[in-house]
């Protein structure tokens, strides 16, 4: 029995994360193949998703993190039930904040949850859905800082806005693909 090597299923994985990220249609997939099995979802928190604050040196702002600490961010265009990230390549690299309705909790107000397409419920910071970018492997990294694709997606600060870009973040080639 031949191996699969390594390097092919990296070399697969970095294409669907170059892929185009989202589209403005609304069709109606299957849960499976809008909500990858790695959606950030309540970890560590009993039936809910926890948001919460915290500091960033290199964007030298406040900003909201899920409850490992990972960086949450936000997609220009998507607000009050509109949705640009719902493609499987998207969804690959930006995983939804998901939540059951009515049990975001967390020390940040403003939370709380929209449907999306595909029938989950993602949570929301005023109106805006979160997101946690996969290349951010460890908490406090915004690797997806200005991002720009079908958006621009920005790290979520502290009163609705959005952080600064900070040096070295990601930046968009002419095409509109991830510079990862």
């Amino acid at each position: 029995m031949t191996r699969t090597p390594q390097f092919l299923l990296a070399a697969l994985a970095a294409s669907l994360s170059i892929a185009a990220c989202g589209s403005s249609s609304s069709s109606s997939s299957s849960t499976a193949a809008l909500a990858p099995a790695g959606s950030t979802s309540a970890a560590g928190a009993p039936g809910g998703a926890v948001v919460k604050s915290a500091p960033d040196g290199a964007l030298g702002e406040t900003v909201l993190v899920d409850s490992s600490g990972m960086t949450l961010y936000s997609l220009s265009g998507e607000a009050n039930g509109r949705f640009i990230c719902t493609s499987s390549a998207c969804l690959a690299a930006w995983r939804p904040l998901r939540a059951p309705a009515a049990t975001v909790s967390g020390s940040v107000p403003s939370l709380g949850t929209v449907r999306r397409p595909d029938g989950t419920e993602q949570v929301t910071y005023k109106g805006m859905p979160l997101y946690t970018f996969t290349a951010d492997r460890s908490p406090g990294e915004a690797k997806g800082q200005g991002i720009k694709d079908v958006g621009t997606w920005s790290v979520v600060a502290v009163g609705g806005g959005t952080a600064g870009t900070a040096a070295g973040s990601g930046t968009a080639t002419s095409a509109g693909k991830y510079s990862y």
